[in-house]
């Protein structure tokens, strides 16, 4: 007995979202470009890029019989249903916050969103530097030492408390000097 997935594959979900973003531009070809994106949301409605590209599209789109505010109802819970599945992140939060901002007349809740993006982003911010750091470091050539210091300086500003950071820096500069790299 063959099973059939209950899910579509990366490879489908990608090939899906691609043909969903085809077209657009003129009345028509977007009223059929929303089509594919809600045939994608139905099918998989935890796909955040395609919850994401809806909203924003449906805030775009004059659909017939269809009045602003219905519309944007419409967009509105698919941004809520984006930070949601999404785990409430980065992108998702601020799209959300923006709707909220500009259509909704919501400053208050917009700025909380936008507070709670930005202090994400920031976590992933930190996180990639502190890679890159270490790569860098891994690499251990005279470029990407010199490129570890400046990303170093700029991080250190940017995260002066952060021990992650801190300890990266750290291990840059001791090579970079033993390597001739940084004068002592």
């Amino acid at each position: 007995m063959t099973r059939t997935p209950l899910h579509p594959s990366v490879e489908e979900l990608l090939e899906a979202l691609r043909e969903a973003r085809r077209g657009g531009g003129a009345a028509e070809a977007r009223l059929e470009q929303v089509k594919r994106y809600r045939e994608l949301v139905a099918k998989s409605p935890t796909f955040t890029p395609a919850l994401l590209e809806l909203g924003r599209l449906l805030e775009l789109t004059d659909e017939p019989g269809v009045d602003a505010e219905e519309a944007f109802a419409e967009v509105q819970r698919l941004l809520e249903q984006a930070v949601q599945v999404s785990a409430r992140e980065a992108n998702a939060v601020v799209e959300l916050g923006y709707f909220l901002d500009t259509i909704r007349n919501a400053p208050e809740e917009a700025t909380k969103l936008y507070e709670e993006g930005a202090a994400t982003a920031l976590e992933t911010l930190e996180d990639a530097w502190a890679g890159l750091l270490r790569a860098w470091v891994h690499e251990r050539t005279k470029e990407s030492l010199e490129k570890a210091l400046r990303l170093g300086e700029q991080a250190e500003k940017l995260f002066p408390d952060s021990g992650r950071i801190q300890l990266e820096v750290i291990r840059v500069r001791q090579l970079a000097i033993a390597d001739g790299v940084l004068k002592p």
